[in-house]
């Protein structure tokens, strides 16, 4: 067999196994895993190197307005560079519609700017305004055009939706086949919090963590999960970053309900102390960080499963007025752009703090970093994995690497990166999109529209029997059918 590439002698791992073996690439697939392959018209030798999947990035503001106007700081070339340095071959930002826009015209706009990704690419729906339009045209035209996730916020006041709503969204998706993802805080809890805080004059950034109590993740984490348990729809709860969170995912999943969770990276390695910090307006996100004994909470949920998505929720607004301090050189932490970068640091974290610390595996570190995401988001097997068919998307990492994390050492847009002077060990030498070198040794070979679109599969039930309850079984409801 003739190969356009093959990568020769290294360690191969999937989410399940892990094995030498060479990769032998063709038309930009993989067409031969085995020991031995014959050279191809390019051969790379990955001896003592690890040959993964490249992950997949699916939590990130790329290019997006928040509901205040403002823009993240990369667009879909810097954003998409960055993710692609950081080990990533794909990923799914947010398409956001706000209120009083149509599904149809924030697509055409996003589809629009995602033409400058060097990586492949599609989107999360948030939905804001969920008209009747909206919930029976656009969400379902939506989702024939591979658009098969929708996101909604259970707080702030210009993107939360009511639980009605998020009821009318979840039973969409699911009669469609679409998951629905959740920011989950209970608003007037914040709101309530945010009131008496500044009202007493405490407004510095660290009193954002207060603002955000984990009472308020809590209960809005239990509420949506009932909600989508009671119509049988699937959900995931994005950024978990607290333990009776974590905890509630666990449960509706012992249950049988498909209920799922992500976190990130800084939940796991940065703690309220960095928002008391001079420049604390840096490390304001939402929900907020919390403690030391937290991480060791959130680490005990990535060994046990019941978190299946590592996302970087890279939110980039600059410590400048276009950004961060867009209210003033001082702002009260209410007045704060919510969001940290960390698309390209969000792989290695896990890698050198994860498996190379021995809190994780090295097949648990695929699967949290790239198959998980892909089998979520209906782009599996064709993304997310190493195996015959499935398309070359593969990152060649040397674990024995070690860098100091810098801001210079960032390819995105930013003007600094929360993760400033760490030392990481285990880094992405060689990046493959669909079996050609997208990155080698530091420099790019990729060019602005190279990413392509990815359509996605509808969410796979397969392995979850939601029950119906009483209410909604028109056997049982005298006859009457609302689902």
């Amino acid at each position: 067999m003739d190969f356009d590439l093959v990568i020769r002698g290294g360690t191969v791992a999937t989410a399940s196994d892990t094995f030498a073996a060479d990769v032998g690439v063709s038309g930009g697939v993989v067409t031969a895993i085995a020991r031995g392959l014959p050279d191809g018209r390019t051969t790379l030798d990955a001896t003592d190197r690890l040959v993964l999947p490249g992950a997949i990035e699916s939590h990130c503001h790329i290019e997006q307005e928040s509901a205040t106007g403002a823009m993240t700081s990369d667009d879909y070339e810097s954003g998409s560079i960055s993710a692609l340095f950081g080990g990533n071959t794909s990923f799914i930002p947010f398409a956001a519609q706000h209120r009083g826009q149509s599904v149809r015209g924030t697509l055409e706009t996003y589809h629009e700017r995602a033409r400058k990704s060097v990586i492949d690419y599609s989107f999360h729906l948030i939905v804001s305004d969920p008209t009747e339009q909206v919930l029976a045209e656009e969400l379902p035209e939506a989702f024939e055009g591979g658009i098969t996730s929708f996101k909604v916020f259970l707080t702030y006041d210009k993107l939360i939706v009511s639980d009605e709503a998020l009821l009318d969204i979840l039973v969409t998706a699911r009669k469609h086949g679409a998951l629905t993802m959740t920011h989950a805080e209970n608003n007037a809890l914040i709101k309530w919090m945010v009131s008496r805080l500044v009202a007493g004059g405490y407004t510095a950034p660290k009193f954002h963590a207060v603002s955000h109590p984990g009472a308020a993740e809590a209960e809005a984490i239990s509420r949506a999960t009932r909600l989508a348990n009671f119509v049988g729809a699937p959900l995931l709860i994005v950024h978990v970053s607290t333990d009776e969170g974590a905890n509630i995912v666990a449960d509706a999943r012992r249950s049988g309900h498909p209920i799922f969770g992500e976190t990130c990276p800084q939940y796991l390695f940065l703690t309220r102390d960095d928002l008391d910090r001079p420049d604390g307006a840096k490390y304001c996100c939402s929900p907020p960080l919390r403690d030391e004994a937290l991480q060791r909470d959130l680490w005990r949920h990535l060994q046990a499963g019941s978190l299946m998505l590592w996302s970087s929720d890279h939110a980039p607004y600059r410590y400048d007025e276009t950004g961060k301090l867009s209210a003033g050189p001082n702002p009260p932490f209410n007045k704060i752009a919510n969001g940290m970068p960390g698309i390209e640091l969000r792989a290695p974290l896990l890698m050198s703090e994860g498996v190379l610390k021995g809190r994780i595996t090295l097949n648990q570190f695929v699967a949290l970093t790239a198959t998980n995401a892909a089998k979520l988001f209906g782009i599996h097997p064709q993304k997310g994995t190493i195996a015959v068919g499935s398309d070359a998307d593969v990152a060649i990492w040397n674990p024995s690497e070690t860098r100091t994390v810098t801001q210079a050492g960032m390819h995105d847009a930013m003007d600094y990166t929360p993760f400033e002077g760490m030392s990481l060990t285990g880094w992405p030498e060689t990046v493959i999109c669909r079996g050609e070198v997208a990155m080698a040794g530091g420099v790019l070979h990729r060019k602005p529209g190279d990413g392509a679109f990815m359509k996605r599969a509808p969410f796979d039930f397969t392995g979850y029997s939601p029950s119906t309850p009483p209410e909604l079984d028109p056997a049982t409801a005298f006859g009457a059918s609302l689902l």
